[in-house]
């Protein structure tokens, strides 16, 4: 019974990495796409916004992928490891903290960017 509780949990937790980065994948794409609204509509004329907005979308999009990959692949490892009979507990990898340290260095590159503007 332990097994199976230990298994909805880890479904549960990939569910919620599957919510999240496809929410980080589907924000760059969506500020692309506004972007690129706006610039056809000709309301913005500068081509320097839009790579800076570009490449803010693409980390965005690559930490949604990245997560997701990460996810996939530490999940494994769990069913894996409750597979087991000798389940023993051992530290993962914090996909969570790897998230974060990646939207940090997307938010501060974007930030550099609009200061040198």
């Amino acid at each position: 019974m332990a097994k199976e509780r230990n298994r909805a949990a880890a479904e549960r937790t990939l569910m919620a990495w599957i919510r999240t980065s496809l929410s980080l994948i589907t924000f760059g794409f969506g500020i692309d796409r506004i972007v690129e609204a706006i610039r056809s509509s000709r309301l913005s004329d500068s081509g320097r916004v839009d790579i800076s907005v570009r490449l803010l979308s693409i980390g965005f999009i690559v930490i949604g992928n990245l997560s997701l990959m990460v996810a996939i692949a530490q999940h494994q490892q769990v069913l894996r490891r409750i597979r087991r009979h000798d389940f023993l507990y051992t530290p993962m990898l914090p996909i969570a903290t790897l998230t974060a340290l990646g939207l940090l260095i997307v938010g501060t590159l974007a930030l550099i960017i609009l200061l040198v503007r």
